[in-house]
């Protein structure tokens, strides 16, 4: 083989590595770009994930006298069908707690009015309820509680109105809840009580939002309606804030 074809290959050979080096540098820089893209999509993914998570979770819980998150305490009463109903039936399902009396001629039908609402509403949650503690429990028989559920269209299967021993449902909601409840032969209808609403959620834990400084705002006004927007002190109304923060709940 003569010098010349010797050159010639090696010239031939020179072109390709050159080439071949070129193209291998755009490969990589493609491929390193690739890895970049799906790294950062990824991370975007991440990140909604994240912040989804975020506002699902964004609910406080309630802290009791231990320091630790409160849950609902044991408890056994019979609701309106006459059925005995624990904290038990209601674990996995997100609930509202309400304490009120039959015979209220004040706060009571306001308060139950606007939890008919929120029942139609997530009539189609099977996972959500709502328990009603009956403080005048001597009158408020299974009999008399089903005939009020009747009379205002409480439809919920998970929707117990309760009666039982009045100690006991009295330390439940003082003590329980820290919902104020009392005898009281002084004022009309001769019980007093808060018109606030509980929420709890789905392990059994009562749960609440925050303010705009982050503290806590334990308890949801169950008496003025969406409708009338404000009550008599100025204060906006809460339903709308309690049906947003069920729906977080539901979907945690």
């Amino acid at each position: 083989m003569s010098k010349k074809t010797n050159y010639s290959y090696i010239g031939i050979a020179f072109i390709i590595l050159v080439f071949g080096m070129i193209f291998f540098d755009d490969i990589m820089d493609r491929i390193l770009n690739n890895e970049t893209s799906t790294t950062e999509g990824r991370s975007e993914n991440i990140s909604k994930i994240e912040k989804h998570k975020s506002k699902l979770s964004d609910l406080l819980f309630l802290q009791g006298e231990d320091g630790n998150n409160k849950q609902v305490p044991e408890f056994s009463f019979i609701n309106q069908n006459g059925e005995t109903i624990t904290n038990k039936d209601y674990e996995g399902k997100v609930y509202v707690i309400e304490f009120f009396f039959t015979t209220c001629p004040t706060i009571c039908p306001r308060m139950n009015h606007n939890l008919v609402k929120i029942q139609n509403e997530f009539e189609d949650f099977e996972n959500f309820g709502v328990a009603s503690f009956t403080i005048n429990p001597e009158y408020d028989t299974p009999e008399v509680l089903k005939s009020y559920a009747d009379s205002y269209g409480i439809t919920n299967q998970h929707w117990h109105l309760m009666t039982g021993e009045k100690e006991a449902i009295y330390e439940l909601a003082n003590q329980g809840f820290y919902i104020y409840a009392a005898e009281n032969k002084d004022v009309e209808g001769g019980f007093e009580h808060s018109g606030n609403f509980a929420l709890v959620d789905k392990n059994g834990f009562i749960r609440c939002r925050k303010d705009a400084s982050g503290n806590p705002i334990i308890y949801y006004e169950g008496i003025t309606s969406e409708e009338e927007q404000v009550n008599d002190e100025g204060q906006s109304e809460q339903i709308s804030a309690l049906k947003e923060d069920i729906k977080k709940l539901l979907n945690e």
